[in-house]
């Protein structure tokens, strides 16, 4: 689709009179052989430049070698342009609008090189002086900053021959356009001759080594300098957080930032037996303009969180090329819902649950395009938070009050606004922070929950010089001529007022015994910060309480107790029954037919006492039965019982009859069946059994590979995948249950076929087949005449094909100067007429094969064979 259409230009620009400003470049080589003792490598260093630059490439250019083992300087060699291209693009897309000219000369420095064995391996560098002034993600105090570039050449001390390697080769297009804000993919992928994993990643960009010079200066010894990033770019996100490269196949995706030029550096790691050997760097300078993609662009997601289920959504490209506009609204089972056109749409969802917009833009025309986006409808999210503690260099406590009527809160995502620095940040539900200055903080808070939701709720607290005061409670009651002792929490000295019926009214915790309902005032002050807070104390000559009405419950359940009081403290009997018989609305499981509940609410000295009559009604017995096994594709019969008058069984869809006690099913995996039951005589809820059906794994069985024999040999068979066997046909084994028979043939065939049945420790069963060919022949190996390695699916390859033979120790192919091109130890494996990727001519070659037949005895044979192109 056009959103992934390509949109950065690789403009190789130069703007200083004393540099060439070269824009990109890269280095790689293949290994050719060890000649005297010295590994031998073809090496290129490509260079790119903006066309019409009015620059020169540097000529010669000096390539420095550097031993890893102490990045001492191994030589330094000056090596001129072997030759050069014009690139361009010359036909942009038609759904670009003001598409940018994209234009390079391209210089190739082509060398070769012959080294020592190394523990540690080499560096290949070189550098040039500079790049572009005004680069975007680089530091704006910076001018004139150069580049090297470099290759790695492994050693031998991590990997056996890491020295005889070929290097990761880029192999992307160098021709790319992208618009500034709009969507791009741009392949940065590698071929490695040597079949290494590869693993992608951004890396930093090298500066120059010696603060000029030009390609003519040799480069310092490693470590080379990192260029200086400008924030929020790095050499991780060298176009910032909306772009990623994919690790596996070195894929940038993402949203491009705005127009600019940026350096972006791409490093690709060898990986050869779980280790990395070699990391291979290319360096670009990226212009991206301000063109526009004729596209349909929406947000990844859309959130339908709060209290509305109604959304207005609209293309995010703007493009003049767009001429039609058609959206899709679709359900979770991608069924339509709703159609419309026009640059904007709005729809209100029917219910909660995941939804799909679909976006067409140009349908049946020019630049047509189209793209979806996800929308949760998931009303009820509110994302909140209390803080407390607002005194200077003192702890400010977070508290977060996120709701989510449909899911749970799961994460939290703090900034908590202080200016001067940038760890005021936490990932924790509750945090603290400690603010270093006084002032306004716009705190805010991103939380999600399970359902996908996410939201930010930002609020203002002022930070000032005044310590927290937490008390106990700030309203409460206490019958007449009670002592009550008030609890105030802060750090510094406490005193309270006013001085009427208290004592120790210079601690946190003072006693007071007013006649009448009276406020006291607590001061706080710690080391000259002063707060205040107060305690209104209401006093009363008698308690009110007024219970719930009598009730009944199904038998077992839990309930809650409810009354009406103005009691401190609670008393409920009989205790044995209640969760919790000290709180005011206590819970209860009732198992009585009948229970009388009693309660007392105590204020200090005065108290009051009612009850509550609960009648429990039982619940219908049921059960599913025991959790039991089947074989993989077969039936589970389940068998249930109950004494209620309906009944049913879940999940419906996979059972022939879910009304029926017993019902059949076919489950593919592991699946737990739930009996619901229903009575008519009282309890209005539901009885609850599940039985979980185990679904054994299917069996994997085998017979072996197919193979080929000679008449009169034994062949032993081998089986896998079971403990009991049975071979069909009985033919021509010694023992048709066993899992290595022995096959005697004594006749040739083209194909005898055994079907192989086996059984496992549950009884279950599968089966495979063998195919065996028998050859009136002595023991030999058949090697066609002629190939043609055309890639056509046939004679592609060249096998040797065994009959009567137990190894291969060899099978070499030479060509017409005895030059070895291909060995092998297996008739599986075969030439596909290629000697290192080189595709060879028509022609006549050898091939000798040694074996070992099954009696024992060396086989010897050699032929030629003709390659067909």
């Amino acid at each position: 689709m056009l959103k992934h259409l390509i949109a950065f230009i690789l403009l190789l620009f130069s703007l200083s009179v004393k540099a060439s400003h070269i824009t990109g470049g890269e280095m790689y080589y293949t290994f050719i052989g060890v000649s005297n003792g010295l590994y031998q490598y073809n090496v290129t260093f490509k260079l790119f430049q903006r066309c019409e630059s009015g620059r020169q490439f540097p000529n010669p250019t000096t390539i420095s070698v550097f031993d890893k083992t102490n990045n001492s300087r191994v030589n330094d060699i000056s090596v001129s342009i072997s030759s050069t291209e014009n690139i361009s693009i010359t036909d942009p897309n038609p759904c670009i609008t003001n598409p940018p000219i994209v234009c390079y000369d391209v210089a190739y420095y082509n060398f070769t090189i012959s080294l020592p064995a190394s523990a540690a391996g080499y560096v290949l560098a070189s550098q040039v002086n500079y790049r572009i002034n005004g680069i975007n993600n680089l530091s704006f105090g910076y001018s004139n900053i150069g580049a090297t570039y470099t290759a790695e050449i492994p050693g031998n001390a991590n990997v056996l021959n890491g020295s005889e390697n070929n290097s990761a080769r880029f192999t992307g297009s160098d021709l790319v356009i992208v618009c500034a804000n709009n969507n791009f993919a741009y392949s940065f992928a590698a071929h490695d001759d040597d079949g290494d994993e590869l693993r992608y990643s951004f890396c930093s960009a090298y500066a120059s080594t010696s603060g000029g010079g030009g390609g003519a200066t040799p480069t310092n010894p490693p470590p080379f300098p990192n260029v200086p990033y400008e924030s929020p770019f790095d050499e991780h996100s060298p176009l910032g957080p909306d772009v990623l490269i994919d690790p596996s196949n070195g894929l940038i995706t993402g949203e491009a930032p705005i127009s600019g030029i940026y350096v972006v550096t791409v490093c690709v790691e060898e990986i050869r037996n779980g280790v990395v050997i070699a990391t291979q760097r290319k360096d670009i300078q990226i212009s991206i303009t301000d063109c526009n993609i004729a596209a349909a662009k929406l947000l990844p997601e859309y959130m339908l969180c709060k209290n509305s289920q109604t959304i207005t959504v609209s293309n995010l490209s703007n493009s003049p090329l767009i001429v039609s506009t058609d959206w899709e609204f679709i359900d979770n089972t991608n069924t339509v819902i709703y159609t419309t056109t026009g640059t904007t749409a709005t729809y209100t969802f029917p219910a909660i649950g995941l939804y799909t917009v679909r976006l067409f833009i140009n349908r049946g025309q020019p630049c047509k395009d189209s793209t979806t986006a996800l929308v949760r409808v998931f009303p009820g999210f509110n994302p909140d938070f209390i803080s407390s503690g607002i005194c200077i260099t003192k702890p400010t406590i977070f508290t977060d009050k996120t709701t989510s009527v449909l899911g749970i809160p799961n994460s939290w995502k703090w900034d908590f606004g202080e200016l001067s620095t940038t760890s005021d940040i936490s990932t924790i539900q509750n945090p603290i922070y400690t603010y270093p200055a006084l002032g306004t903080k716009n705190v805010r808070l991103i939380a999600t929950d399970t359902k996908g939701c996410r939201d930010t709720v930002i609020k203002t607290i002022t930070i000032i010089e005044k310590p927290p005061i937490n008390l106990a409670f700030n309203d409460t009651l206490i019958c007449s001529n009670d002592n009550l002792m008030l609890e105030a929490n802060g750090s510094g000295n406490f005193s309270w007022s006013p001085p009427i019926a208290i004592i120790n009214a210079n601690t946190a915790t003072p006693t007071v015994s007013p006649s009448i309902s009276m406020t006291y005032y607590v001061d706080l002050n710690d080391n000259g910060c002063l707060n205040r807070d107060s305690v209104k104390v209401n006093v009363v000559n008698f308690v009110t309480l007024q219970t719930m009405g009598d009730t009944t419950i199904c038998r077992g359940d839990t309930i809650q107790l409810l009354v009406n009081s103005n009691g401190l403290q609670y008393s409920w009997t009989p205790s044995s029954l209640l969760i919790d018989p000290t709180v005011q609305d206590p819970l209860t499981t009732t198992v009585n037919s009948l229970t009388n509940y009693q309660v007392t609410a105590i204020i200090g000295g005065c108290s009051a006492t009612d009850q509550i009559l609960v009648k429990t009604v039982p619940y219908p017995v049921v059960s599913a039965g025991s959790d039991f096994s089947i074989c993989y594709n077969t039936k589970a019969q389940l068998n249930g019982i109950t004494n209620a008058s309906s009944w049913v069984w879940s999940p419906a869809n996979q059972l022939n009859n879910p009304s029926l006690l017993n019902p059949e099913s076919y489950p593919a995996k592991n699946t737990s069946f739930i009996l619901t039951a229903y009575d008519t005589i009282g309890c209005p809820k539901p009885s609850f059994d599940t039985v979980l059906v185990t679904v054994l794994p299917k069996m994997s069985v085998s017979a072996g590979n197919d193979t080929a024999v000679v008449v009169g040999q034994p062949l032993q068979l081998e089986a896998t995948g079971g403990i009991n066997y049975d071979w069909i046909p009985t033919d021509n084994l010694n023992d048709a249950e066993l899992s290595n028979p022995i096959a005697i043939f004594n006749y040739p065939s083209t194909g005898i076929k055994y079907k192989l049945v086996a059984y496992n420790m549950e009884g279950c069963r599968d089966s495979a087949y063998i195919n065996i060919k028998v050859f009136k022949t002595n023991p030999i190996v058949f090697v066609p005449t002629a190939f043609t390695p055309n890639n056509d699916g046939r004679n592609d390859i060249l096998r040797p094909i065994a009959a009567g033979i137990i190894n291969i120790e060899y099978f070499n192919i030479y060509n017409r100067w005895g030059q070895l091109l291909f060995s092998s130890r297996s008739d599986k494996t075969g030439w596909d007429g290629k000697i290192n990727g080189v595709i060879q001519t028509t022609g006549t070659y050898v091939w000798v094969v040694k074996a070992i037949d099954y009696t024992g005895a060396a086989y010897f044979q050699k032929g030629t064979v003709t390659l067909i192109r």
